[in-house]
């Protein structure tokens, strides 16, 4: 009888060690990048709207730098907009909801970023 009590209780240990070795410890919508920069010039922009977390579908990137060529947009939902050239660019972007977002300039009337998402 004690026998099968202890091999019972050494089933349940194992069964657990299992299941617990199966979880997943990475965060759900990270996988790094963010990065952000952007600048434009005489124009200005900098960002100027700061505020940044993000998470939900993470990666992020925008960079730019410019002087000239422009848009950026992006308020999402799908609305999003982007282009640039003139010097650097990079833009790639992910949100899939939560809340926040904006970006913008509509020929720099501005607030780029605040993202926030989580």
């Amino acid at each position: 009888m004690r026998l099968r009590a202890v091999a019972a209780v050494l089933t349940g240990v194992a069964l657990l060690a299992t299941v617990t070795a199966c979880g997943d410890d990475e965060k759900a919508g990270s996988d790094d990048v963010v990065t952000i920069d952007i600048t434009i010039k005489d124009g200005q922009v900098d960002p100027s709207g700061d505020r940044v977390k993000v998470d939900a579908g993470q990666p992020v990137d925008l960079v730019v730098t410019a002087d000239e060529p422009g848009e950026l947009h992006i308020h999402s939902d799908p609305e999003q907009q982007l282009e640039y050239d003139a010097g650097t660019t990079t833009l790639p972007i992910a949100i899939d909801r939560p809340g926040v977002v904006a970006v913008e300039s509509h020929e720099l009337d501005q607030v780029i970023v605040q993202l926030e998402v989580r």
